[in-house]
């Protein structure tokens, strides 16, 4: 199949939905499909069937905003995937109903979560929310079939599960590790994604405060420096690791924690899991469903529960990668590709 992937957010931005539609196009490929990649163009040096698209860069946030002109750059296909409700994705709507095609919409984030950091007026925000999230619906349902995560999705549309899966060859126990000489105190908790609001970060910094032990951050973003303006002496700051070191950071870990109250799944959580280190997460969606015999939830927002259950963490044994394999990407492929040839056989 030739298959296009419609994306608003791509390389440099490293994030969960930018690391699938690459890992995606990958593991498609290994299976002789052929896959296309439209993204904002940017200065990110793209690789082979990775089509930039004219951009502008974002006002508020570090990232860029697509511009297409038309669908000139858009080869032949047999398959429109759209990963985001941006100009982008749009583009790929445009395209699949002007050439008569199958087309599929994965929801990777309620982006609705992320206006209260651009407006600060909570009127404003709560009927932008509101608007936006009335439109997105619209959008969503426009489409031949649509994937979420998990069986829960902030969207009134009928929808397939579908985990976007985690590489289990590459996230795997390691005893390497380039954090081994720094010595840092035992227990090691560390999180590592976007510094940003919603991700709830300063609770972990704050939940850290009474702990004998360190807490690593790892990343990078507009909450940056209020974080380390807040943080004890316990908590070490890093900048966003490389994908090739991540195994050796989750392998080095104690625990892998969270208090993010806005993921859809939280791969960060799973790869850690894959690589052998359990994870403490809020008793919230979906931690719920995905942290069952690799770590322990506590009642969000409760530090004394946090401080409890990192001590239970500590003392306990936990078989992380089996708890993990049903999240498997060659299980979601094999799913993905069943979908693909439900799509295409129903319009011819």
């Amino acid at each position: 199949m030739k298959i296009g992937f419609f994306a608003d957010s791509y390389f440099p931005r490293k994030d969960g939905q930018v690391y699938t539609v690459k890992t995606w196009k990958q593991k498609l490929e290994q299976r002789g499909h052929e896959v296309y990649v439209f993204y904002p163009e940017s200065e990110y040096d793209h690789e082979d069937n990775e089509i930039p698209l004219r951009s502008v860069k974002n006002p508020w946030y570090q990232h860029y905003i697509g511009v297409p002109t038309g669908t000139g750059e858009i080869p032949e296909l047999d398959i429109v995937h759209c990963h985001s409700p941006g100009p982008v994705g749009l583009l790929g709507k445009y395209y699949a109903r002007k050439k008569g095609l199958p087309d599929l919409y994965t929801f990777h984030t309620p982006l609705e979560e992320y206006i209260p950091q651009v407006l600060k007026l909570k009127t404003l925000t709560k009927a932008v929310r509101s608007v936006y999230s009335y439109l997105d619906t619209k959008f969503l349902r426009t489409f031949d079939k649509v994937t979420s995560n998990t069986d829960e999705m902030p969207r009134g549309v009928d929808f397939i599960k579908l985990p976007v899966g985690i590489d289990m060859e590459f996230f795997r126990p390691t005893e390497d590790s380039f954090l081994e000489e720094e010595n840092l105190e035992r227990p090691v908790a560390g999180y590592s994604g976007r510094l940003s609001e919603e991700k709830n970060i300063d609770l972990l910094i704050e939940y850290f405060e009474e702990v004998d032990g360190t807490l690593i951050i790892a990343g990078e973003g507009r909450d940056e420096k209020r974080l380390k303006s807040m943080a004890s002496e316990n908590v070490v700051f890093k900048d966003f690791i490389d994908r090739e070191k991540l195994p050796e950071y989750y392998s080095y870990l104690d625990v892998f924690v969270t208090a993010s109250d806005s993921d859809t799944l939280s791969l960060t959580t799973l790869e850690a899991s894959s690589c052998g280190t359990p994870v403490l997460a809020p008793d919230l969606h979906p931690f719920d469903k995905t942290i069952t015999g690799n770590g322990e939830l506590y009642r969000a927002e409760d530090a004394e529960a946090f401080r409890s259950k990192l001590q239970k963490i500590s003392r306990s044994e936990y078989n992380t990668r089996d708890a993990v394999k049903s999240y498997s990407i060659e299980h979601s492929i094999d799913e993905l590709l069943e979908i693909y040839g439900g799509l295409i056989e129903d319009g011819n």
